[in-house]
């Protein structure tokens, strides 16, 4: 990659990896469909800006049935959910929590394709998944919080499944949105999560006092965190190959830890360490044989033995 690249792949890994602590803040004031619904509204407002000023396409209107299944697994619950998780859940948590995306999209692929798993993917689904476990369990013994037990790990199931929900987008899109303009592809996703969260916010909870930080804290949400990242993300595949992009997956759960120091979570030892081992997990799971590993881990390759050939000479 060039170095052009990669900046702009840790600016997305942060742009992404700030969206946790965002949504936080954001929950200070306004209801977790709230902060789905404002999210949804400065994110789509910027795509379509995007997309006008661009002459972009919208898809046709044949893919709508699968558009509005990514927009529901993709945007509405998983937006409505983490926000919902994270009134017990720290943002750093949230952020290796959602670090277990790529492992259900994975799972669901090879349900759906009925695959059977290499011995690395076994091992990276494992790893990934106790790196989790670390975490979050170390964190529900944590007594510096104010929430119960019961609370907190009520908020990571809302964020296990809002991952989940992630992955199958994720599996849709691939298998039913391949070959469409990636702008009008986002705006139109972000468009329908807005149309169905809309009621929920609406018949639910209202803000009653609304901070400025907070205020602050979704639109920048809604603008970078789901319209500028989608803008960074696409261009990135527009350059370099997808298995480079992945690598927005290492660093989310990094970021994630990173912005929740500077916010003053309270964060145990055991969170970085159990960073350490999701992010081995992950690195299994795009691993086929031991040299993409060896060259995942920067470690020299190990050269072939040189054969002896005998030749005739008669």
């Amino acid at each position: 990659m060039s170095r052009r690249d990669t900046l702009q792949l840790l600016l997305l890994s942060a742009v992404w990896g700030a969206s946790f602590i965002l949504i936080e803040i954001s929950g200070h004031s306004f209801p977790p469909a709230w902060v789905a619904l404002l999210r949804l509204t400065f994110g789509a407002l910027f795509l379509w800006a995007v997309l006008r000023l661009g002459r972009r396409s919208l898809p046709p209107a044949r893919f709508i049935p699968a558009l509005v299944a990514v927009a529901l697994f993709n945007n509405a619950i998983p937006f409505i959910f983490f926000a919902l998780g994270e009134h017990t859940v720290p943002s750093s948590i949230a952020a290796v929590l959602n670090a277990t995306t790529p492992i259900w999209a994975l799972l669901i692929t090879m349900a759906v394709q009925s695959t059977r798993p290499n011995r690395f993917t076994t091992w990276g689904v494992l790893l990934g998944f106790t790196g989790v476990m670390v975490v979050v369990f170390s964190h529900g013994q944590d007594s510096q919080r104010h929430v119960s037990n019961a609370e907190f790990f009520r908020g990571v199931f809302f964020i296990a499944l809002a991952s989940l929900g992630y992955a199958i987008a994720t599996v849709i899109a691939k298998i039913k949105l391949k070959g469409l303009d990636p702008i009008g592809l986002a705006t139109t996703q972000l468009s329908l999560a807005w149309l169905m969260v809309l009621p929920v916010a609406a018949f639910g909870a209202h803000p009653l006092h609304i901070q400025r930080s907070s205020f602050f804290a979704v639109m920048l949400l809604g603008v970078a965190g789901s319209g500028l990242a989608y803008l960074l993300y696409f261009d990135l595949l527009s350059r370099i190959a997808a298995t480079h992009v992945v690598a927005v997956t290492y660093l989310l759960p990094i970021w994630g830890l990173f912005w929740g120091f500077v916010a003053h979570e309270p964060i145990l030892w055991t969170a970085y360490l159990g960073v350490v081992v999701v992010i081995g997990g992950l690195v299994l799971l795009n691993t086929t044989s031991f040299d993409q590993l060896k060259a995942a881990l920067a470690l020299p390759a190990r050269k072939k033995p040189e054969v002896e050939v005998e030749y005739d000479a008669s």
